[in-house]
């Protein structure tokens, strides 16, 4: 019976070719996003999960309260003599516990090879607690201090397939390093997943000064710590023991300053890093969780739009086979064995919709993954997947088919063979029902998806307070880099190519400092705001073209700048200082006092969505605290010759060091990839959405066009014209649309406008988006169901008429 109810399906769908084709491509194109979304679902979700013991590590977290606002913080760097501390006192708690440095870009040189690799630095119990396959070595390849652990395809890349152990590497040509193991390739989405090795932190500190000095400060937070919990021991066990580390295992004068802030630990589960990475009022909340929800939530709307269009088309074609099913029941058919045979029609539908789905998947994978910066491959060599798969297709194809087959499957066989079954008055209602929820559903996503464009728009045309164009950095990693730093910055002067140089701590679009502790005239006992904290030297401002709103930029012609300070306009409004220009700020624990000889515009260097935090910008004559160029290039020279000369200098100053270089406006506008790739994904999302529905009333006004064939002639006997009949056909329609967009706007607007919330840069919503949304919406219609109107207007009224 099965087999016949398939053969019947089969010569149904060739029967009406234009119904089985919006049927099959709809639902084919809502299988397609619903897929990709659950694959890129399934990639936010695993992240971090590929570790054995996932659910059992954390990191460890100070949270804080600002006792001018009362404000509550969290922040992920803590000292890094913690470690050593928690290891001895609650060694029983944590099964393993990492001091680490974060993932960086180093320099890799084997023999003449050199290769820009980034890497990490971390305490040995990483290869425990993370559970990682070594391939050569062991849990103890991280004991030697000089040895390093890398990864199977790094192996690959600098060895091919010579054995790696025990050779050495180089490192920014500084230290030398031994490869003591080579773990199996983690996957990209993980914390692991961009590092092209892993080395002993111990061995760090004997050529990093900075760090060294750092193992015995209670007064630094620049380190992370990760814990894994022992194995009867929960996460909330493990918090609670370690909530007052300040208070009872800390220096006193850490301890003391703990109590100022009002200072805990809390630990951050490894589940949580990367969804949950956002913080207000000291707690995570969702981050990319929100957008996790938010496409899921749009898939399952998307194919909801597809079966719509099968269960339109079908109950509209419902004369077409009432007679069918009056013939059907009178010869004894059960309701249950019509139902049966609808939901095998609607089975094969969808089924034919997943193989074409699966063949565009695999075609534009590549693409979908370029756009989302993903590595995602179809898992078919995974049982999960076929099982996921099959329940799927039962699932959309009783969503699909099942009130077909119960409405198609009600008929009366008197009442059908008699002729007498018409639809009723109301009978359309429930298609114009759903009609409806589809361009709703489409209307959201059109002015969602312009109004993250005019957001992510908005922030970038936001001033950024310097000038981006033609401005490069320079990153040089060499030991003879502190010596010949000045030559090669006069050198880069006397190119001809450059228009200016400067050296600084940090890229322009970075911060690699904060410091707290300061006091100035006037300030309020509870002002304990950290201030960002750049070093630059006298030609840092002209260089990249910062502007000066209150005295005067710095200059080796005024001994005194040596301690002078310049601050950005956010420090001052912080500082409540109206002519900051000629103040002091002093901090004590350093013993340091400098004037402040300028105020600059506010120059955005972290997120270009908050606002400016308050900055100083030291001036370091000596130049030891400089590590980084800042070079702008000529506009009237090509910028690869410009490059070319710049690198042949550097070669032949420091010969052994890569040529490293970005430009700082593509650097800038890394800021903005999540939100682009966000704005991306949900036009790509609507596109198909917007596909869908109007393919679906396409063949509804296929078919209206088909059933009012008679009347239409009627009327064109009668003298109406062309205009008329198109006016009459595509008068409901449009009525449909313009109800669907008064329901879109206002949820549309609700949810948007809590999402810009989470932005202190944002836009206002304006209505012209909602009116634009919906004429858009309605120009659409118009032109979707305009050629069926045309068509069946123009259509002779004498055939038409003879034809019935």
């Amino acid at each position: 019976m099965f087999k016949n109810y398939l053969k019947i399906a089969w010569r149904n769908l060739g029967k009406n070719k234009l119904f089985s084709f919006i049927n099959i491509s709809g639902l084919a194109i809502g299988m397609l996003a619903v897929m990709l979304i659950s694959l890129w679902v399934w990639d936010e979700v695993g992240y971090n999960k590929s570790f054995k013991n996932h659910e059992h590590i954390a990191s460890i977290y100070r949270r804080y309260t600002e006792p001018l606002d009362r404000s509550v913080k969290t922040w992920e760097w803590v000292q890094y003599p913690m470690a050593g501390v928690i290891k001895l006192k609650y060694g029983h708690i944590f099964r393993h516990v990492v001091l680490t440095r974060s993932e960086m870009e180093y320099n890799l040189t084997l023999n003449d090879r050199n290769f820009t690799a980034r890497g990490r630095f971390a305490t040995g119990e990483v290869i425990e607690m993370f559970s990682l396959k070594m391939l050569r070595g062991g849990a103890n390849s991280m004991d030697d201090p000089t040895g390093i652990i890398i990864s199977s395809s790094t192996a690959t890349t600098l060895f091919g397939n010579s054995d790696p152990v025990n050779q050495t590497i180089k490192l920014n040509n500084h230290f030398e390093v031994k490869v003591s193991g080579v773990y199996q390739d983690v996957p990209s989405n993980s914390i692991l997943g961009t590092a092209w090795f892993i080395g002993n932190l111990e061995h760090l500190k004997k050529f990093d000064n900075n760090i060294a000095s750092q193992s015995i400060d209670w007064g630094n937070t620049s380190s992370n710590i990760w814990v894994q919990t022992a194995d009867n021991v929960s996460m909330e066990q493990a918090e609670a023991a370690i909530r007052n580390f300040y208070f009872s295992d800390a220096p006193p004068e850490t301890r003391d300053n703990a109590k100022k802030y009002q200072q805990t630990l809390w630990l951050h589960p490894m589940d949580q890093w990367y969804l949950y990475s956002d913080f207000k009022d000291g707690y995570a909340k969702a981050g990319r969780a929100g957008y996790v929800w938010l496409f899921g939530i749009i898939g399952a709307f998307i194919l909801l739009l597809a079966c719509i269009n099968f269960v339109n088309l079908s109950t509209a074609r419902s004369e077409k086979r009432a007679k069918e099913v009056g013939i059907r029941k009178a010869i004894g058919s059960m309701r249950a064995q019509l139902i049966g045979q609808f939901l095998s029609e609607s089975f094969m539908v969808v089924f034919l919709s997943f193989l074409i789905s699966v063949l565009l998947i695999w075609l534009v994978l590549p693409a979908f993954n370029e756009l989302t910066s993903k590595s995602i491959r179809l898992p078919f060599t995974n049982l999960y997947f076929w099982i996921d798969s099959f329940v799927f297709l039962a699932l959309t194809a009783l969503l699909a088919g099942l009130y077909p087959a119960i409405y198609l499957s009600s008929f009366q066989p008197v009442k059908v063979l008699k002729g007498i079954a018409k639809a009723g008055r109301y009978a359309s209602l429930p298609r114009k029902i759903l009609v409806v929820v589809q361009f709703t559903v489409s209307v959201i996503m059109i002015i969602g998806t312009t109004i993250v464009y005019q957001q992510i728009r908005y922030t970038q045309d936001r001033p950024t307070g310097y000038t981006q164009e033609n401005l490069l950095r320079i990153s040089v990693k060499d030991p003879l880099f502190e010596k010949q730093k000045m030559v090669m910055k006069q050198a880069l002067l006397n190119s001809g190519v450059v228009s200016a140089v400067a050296l600084s701590n940090s890229p322009v679009t970075a911060i690699w400092g904060n410091w707290g502790g300061f006091s100035w005239r006037g300030k309020d006992p509870r002002a304990e705001a950290n201030f960002t904290t750049t070093y630059i030297d006298e030609d840092y401002g002209k260089t990249i073209q910062w502007k000066i709103v209150q005295g005067r930029d710095f200059s080796k012609d005024f001994s005194m700048d040596a301690d002078g300070v310049i601050i950005n306009e956010a420090a001052a409004k912080y500082m409540k200082l109206e002519n900051p220009v000629g103040e002091y700020i002093t901090h004590d624990f350093l013993k340091m006092s400098r004037q402040i000889i300028g105020v600059v515009k506010d120059v955005i260097v972290q997120s270009p969505y908050e606002n400016v935090s308050p900055g100083f910008y030291w001036f370091d004559p000596k130049g030891s605290n400089l590590f980084t160029f800042q070079v702008r290039l000529r506009p009237d020279q090509p910028v690869h010759a410009a490059l070319a000369k710049i690198e042949a200098i550097q070669k032949q100053l420091l010969p052994s060091a890569p040529f490293s270089y970005s430009f700082t406006d593509q650097d800038y506008g890394k800021k903005f990839a999540a939100e682009q790739r966000l704005g991306k994904l949900a036009t790509l999302f609507a596109i198909l959405a917007i596909f869908i529905s109007c393919l679906g009333l396409f063949g509804l006004a296929s078919f209206v066009a088909e059933q009012r064939t008679k009347e239409i002639g009627i009327r064109k006997v009668l003298g109406a014209t062309v205009a008329n009949i198109w006016k009459m056909l595509s008068t409901d329609f449009v009525l449909l649309i313009v109800i669907s967009c008064c329901i879109a706007s206002p949820i549309a607007y609700y949810y948007l406008d809590q999402w810009l919330e989470k932005y202190s840069y944002r836009i206002h919503i304006s209505g012209w988006v909602f009116v634009c949304a919906a004429a858009g919406s309605i120009l659409l219609t118009l032109l979707t169901i305009s050629w069926q109107a045309i068509k069946a207007a123009m259509m002779n009224p004498v055939k038409s008429l003879r034809s019935e």
